[in-house]
């Protein structure tokens, strides 16, 4: 699966919970609302993460790591969407960027040849 089909079944969810919290709340989240959404998920994977190296107790193993992983994959996939970001094009674009610039850094740290 491809990156643009993945974002797309991200918003075939994202829509499922709009109309879910419709219904229970009258309401949708906020791009805001969604963001501290995601920084929750961000935290319970940090806690996977840390029972995974054994620095807690928390149950779900491998399959709590890989669904918050994939929490975290869902969130940035529509926040990206929901601020018209072309994730694709600013994922090479940075990699691009990063590449860049670590090559120049072990130049310079080696010095000249």
């Amino acid at each position: 699966m491809d990156l643009n089909e993945l974002q797309r079944r991200a918003l075939l969810i994202h829509d499922l919970y709009d109309e879910l919290n419709l219904r229970e709340r009258g309401r949708v989240w906020t791009r805001e609302e969604f963001m501290l959404g995601f920084v929750g998920d961000v935290g319970d994977l940090a806690k996977n993460v840390m029972a995974r190296e054994g620095a807690r107790d928390m149950p779900g193993g491998r399959a709590a790591l890989e669904h918050e992983l994939a929490d975290c994959l869902w969130s940035v996939l529509v926040l990206a969407h929901r601020y018209n970001v072309d994730l694709d094009a600013a994922f090479l674009r940075t990699m691009d960027e990063l590449a860049r610039s670590i090559t120049a850094r072990g130049q310079r740290d080696a010095g000249p040849a």
